[in-house]
């Protein structure tokens, strides 16, 4: 394989991850999310913090639509439903 398709970045180790839970109190698809990053995360023993976007004028204006959104290592990885298992793939459990 070409040097310039392969992927440079460094495999990190769980607890040098960090997901972001974004949502809003009330929200029924944020309190699901929340199961799962919490089963997730605690299982591979990766951190987590949540985020309330009504808080910050910018979150809000930036997801409002979107909550719940998850961000892994400060990109978004999905938003609406958590997929359990691609929530796993992505922190390398």
């Amino acid at each position: 394989m070409s040097p310039l398709l392969r992927r440079t970045h460094t495999k990190r180790k769980p607890g040098e991850r960090m997901v972001t839970l974004l949502g809003k109190p009330g929200c029924h698809l944020c309190d699901d999310a929340r199961a799962v990053v919490g089963e997730v995360c605690g299982e591979l023993g990766v951190p987590w913090e949540e985020k309330d976007i009504t808080r910050d004028e910018e979150l809000n204006r930036a997801y409002w639509e979107q909550i719940p959104v998850v961000l892994v290592d400060g990109e978004q990885h999905t938003f609406w439903r958590v997929d359990p298992g691609r929530l796993r793939k992505a922190l390398g459990g």
